[in-house]
């Protein structure tokens, strides 16, 4: 029976982090590393049996890095604040356990939850995601963005869903739209890339276009096109916060 340890990475999440801790029962450890939370999320997270870590924020996979290095096994069952595992996923870890692990990774298909529906559609489901995983053989990977596990051994799926509760209203995605884009145009301009009008151009409406239509937004009803919108409204401040690490660069060379 191989233990689990449930890594789970916090910055005010009192709201979330109840919810994300009671469902991953089927570990046998529960840590929570929390970047220096002002709300009640520690608080909230030690009564719940969680061991509780402080550590100072280096983005996303480093902080998941830390975690997993600070666990107290070598299987790792990774969840984000505002996630949760469902009833299937859990039965099938525990089902899991009773086995000797044939791989070293396992991707489970997330459902989002978005302005109070699930979307089936838009290129947001499946959403396949390693979360669980030996230690051993897989690893947290990127730079500010867009953070994944990557694995040396084949990938298996298992049963069950990851749950995401995303936003909840339309100024909430447009504030997570400008703390991802910050990260994005800066990776993006320390890689190499550059803003070109043409791309700022076109880049916004084919986003739009390939989400609505190519990934059946369009079978989501409104939050289709909101997600659509938005999508394109993402390529459009990143491709401007670009542009502005250009002439700032320019100005200071």
């Amino acid at each position: 029976m191989p233990p689990i340890s449930a890594t789970i990475i916090t910055h005010n999440e009192a709201a979330n982090i109840a919810r994300a801790i009671r469902s991953v029962d089927c570990a046998d450890e529960i840590l929570v590393v929390d970047s220096d939370s002002t709300d009640e999320t520690v608080k909230i997270a030690a009564e719940l049996g969680a061991r509780t870590i402080t550590h100072a924020w280096e983005g996303f996979a480093a902080q998941k890095s830390y975690a997993v290095a600070q666990a107290s096994h070598d299987w790792i069952l990774s969840l984000d604040a505002d996630e949760e595992l469902n009833e299937d996923a859990r039965t099938a870890i525990r089902d899991w356990k009773q086995l000797t692990p044939p791989v070293g990774a396992y991707r489970f298909a997330r459902r989002a939850k978005y302005l109070g529906r699930w979307i089936l559609h838009s290129g947001w489901y499946p959403d396949w995601k390693i979360r669980l995983f030996d230690r051993s053989k897989a690893r947290w990977v990127g730079n500010y963005v867009h953070e994944s596990v990557a694995a040396e051994e084949p990938v298996e799926t298992m049963d069950g869903e990851i749950l995401h509760y995303t936003c909840d209203s339309l100024d909430d995605h447009r504030r997570r739209i400008e703390f991802y884009t910050d990260l994005a145009a800066r990776e993006m301009f320390e890689c190499g890339e550059r803003a070109g009008l043409a791309r700022r151009g076109l880049a916004p409406p084919w986003v739009f276009l390939n989400t609505y239509f190519l990934r059946l937004g369009v079978l989501d009803g409104v939050p289709g096109v909101l997600i659509a919108w938005m999508a394109a409204r993402y390529v459009h401040r990143k491709y401007v916060k670009l542009a502005q690490l250009q002439r700032s660069n320019k100005r200071t060379q």
